[in-house]
């Protein structure tokens, strides 16, 4: 809003021409998500407890689990409110890469939401039943998927790290690529989120290495010097990476340990799939495998897991997602949790490196 209205006062009021510049609105997006999340944080923690909208803890996990019980969840809605209140000030609401954000971004959070509210107010622990849940998830991949590649015209190229000239064109089959990247990371963010303050910097990392992305690709002078495709337009997704950026520091100031609200699922497929929608619009799909390699390990994991189980009836954690493994195996929480961002940090540094090993 503040973008649309003064921007075009920029020739009778000198100082609005700052808004024209990508870096300052996104840092503008970051420090307002946050202060929102400052603001109002304490009180839709004490919402959320006046109305015993609490998180249920599972019996069969660790049990120092055990003892969050009465601890508040749904804090991703007020990140969801906080990031789409900043990009509405300080984003291009015209720029379709940033409709197409938006879009998932409110569609993943409104189905946790459903689940989220089935299980704290419906008190149904199974929640929002998995077939529909996937079913709506591949309806607004795919709705997405088609709104990119057909309605915005962004190419079915594949482009590997590390080699410029290898952009193999999937054609219709990039489709069903969008739907697994998207769906994918939407459900691998909600696994990892298992431990205080456990999923929010890994998704910060990840953001921030992203919103460098879309700022690089979306430059032609940047993307042609660094050798990457070139994405007119894209560099407005920053914007939305930065929003989300803020969003989450002010998140993890109540989520870390010991956590006073957790992000439920609400805020994880939310974040997820945006995540997995701003890969897609970079054209840097495979580098997701490193950024989010946090979320990748997690939900590989899992899958081990299940397979090892079915086939040879043994477990290969003690128990999974991965954190819980480290959990029974002794690690204290917040030993885990620093570990985790550490690597974190570690894969995003390395997937910019890749910006010059072309």
């Amino acid at each position: 809003m503040l973008y649309h209205l003064l921007y075009p006062l920029r020739d009778d009021f000198g100082l609005f021409n700052v808004l024209k510049y990508l870096t300052f609105r996104t840092f503008a997006a970051l420090l307002t998500a946050l202060l929102v999340y400052f603001f109002f944080g304490r009180r839709w923690i004490g919402y959320l407890r006046a109305k015993s909208m609490n998180q249920t803890i599972r019996t069969d996990g660790p049990q120092t689990h055990l003892g969050k019980k009465g601890t508040p969840t749904m804090g991703g809605v007020l990140i969801v409110g906080a990031v789409a209140l900043s990009v509405f000030l300080w984003g291009d609401l015209t720029n379709a890469f940033v409709r197409v954000c938006l879009f998932v971004f409110g569609a993943m959070a409104a189905i946790g939401f459903v689940d989220d509210y089935r299980k704290v107010i419906k008190k149904n622990p199974h929640g929002f039943p998995g077939r529909y849940k996937i079913i709506l998830e591949v309806v607004i991949c795919l709705a997405a998927a088609l709104w990119l590649y057909g309605y915005v015209g962004l190419d079915t190229k594949l482009h590997f790290p590390f080699f410029k000239e290898l952009q193999p064109d999937l054609s219709f089959g990039y489709l069903y690529l969008a739907i697994l990247v998207v769906a994918g990371t939407a459900n691998a963010v909600n696994l990892t989120d298992g431990l205080d303050g456990l999923v929010s910097v890994p998704a910060m990392t990840a953001f921030i290495t992203y919103g460098l992305f879309v700022y690089i690709v979306g430059n032609s002078v940047i993307a042609g010097y660094l050798q990457v495709a070139y994405v007119s337009d894209a560099g407005e997704t920053a914007v939305l990476c930065g929003a989300v950026v803020g969003a989450c520091l002010g998140f993890l100031w109540h989520n870390t340990y010991p956590a006073e609200i957790f992000m439920g699922d609400v805020g994880a497929l939310g974040l997820g799939g945006l995540l997995g929608t701003v890969a897609l619009i970079t054209k840097q799909e495979l580098l997701l495998i490193v950024i989010g390699g946090i979320f990748v390990l997690e939900t590989l994991s899992v899958i081990t897991q299940v397979i090892s189980f079915k086939l040879t009836g043994k477990r290969i954690f003690k128990m999974a997602p991965l954190h819980h493994h480290f959990e029974l195996k002794g690690w204290k929480e917040p030993k885990i949790i620093v570990r985790f961002w550490i690597i974190s940090f570690i894969l995003a540094l390395l997937s910019l490196a890749t910006l010059k090993l072309r």
